[in-house]
């Protein structure tokens, strides 16, 4: 069921892969239709990561409650579930694939957190400005790190997550 009085939408699913991909669509919709593009990816990505959670740690089921909201000069996105353990962030590997989904959230919110509802259930929800934040500094140039007749290797900090790794740019006609 999906419902949008104003500037108020709610979705009710099964947290199933499937269905995210589906709820990202709806948001980014109805972010597009309240003209609020820039929000799309952050809110994307942060509901992607909280339905997953529902989908990969939720018990006794896997039906929740996407909520998203304008209030004020906020987004406030919410995903509601029938388990009442409060999520925790977890110290993980900085190259690790698993286990970041609410330092994610974190990353790209403005805050977040998690909220007992009921006797059995929780809330996690996270906000985003709708106000544009300040312009952060330009990133800065790679590295070269050989440089070699065949092709320059470049080393990319992954300013996410401290990662590194080589990559070979795309070669040209033209000879450097």
């Amino acid at each position: 069921m999906i419902s949008h009085p104003s500037r108020h939408c709610t979705v009710e699913l099964q947290a199933l892969p499937s269905r995210i991909g589906q709820v990202r669509r709806i948001v980014s919709a109805q972010l597009r239709y309240w003209h609020l593009d820039p929000l799309i990816d952050r809110a994307a990505l942060g509901v992607t990561e909280l339905l997953t959670n529902v989908h990969l740690h939720a018990q006794p089921d896997k039906l929740c409650t996407v909520e998203i909201e304008l209030v004020l000069d906020r987004l406030m996105v919410s995903v509601r579930d029938h388990d009442p353990r409060l999520p925790e962030v977890r110290d993980v590997e900085p190259c690790a694939t698993t286990g970041r989904g609410l330092a994610m959230v974190a990353a790209v919110s403005e805050s977040w957190g998690a909220r007992p509802d009921g006797e059995s259930g929780k809330v996690v929800w996270f906000a985003l400005p709708t106000t544009p934040a300040p312009v952060a500094a330009p990133a800065r140039p790679p590295r070269r790190t050989a440089d070699t007749p065949a092709r320059r290797l470049v080393e990319v900090e992954h300013a996410v997550d401290g990662c590194r790794s080589t990559h070979a740019p795309a070669r040209s006609a033209v000879a450097g």
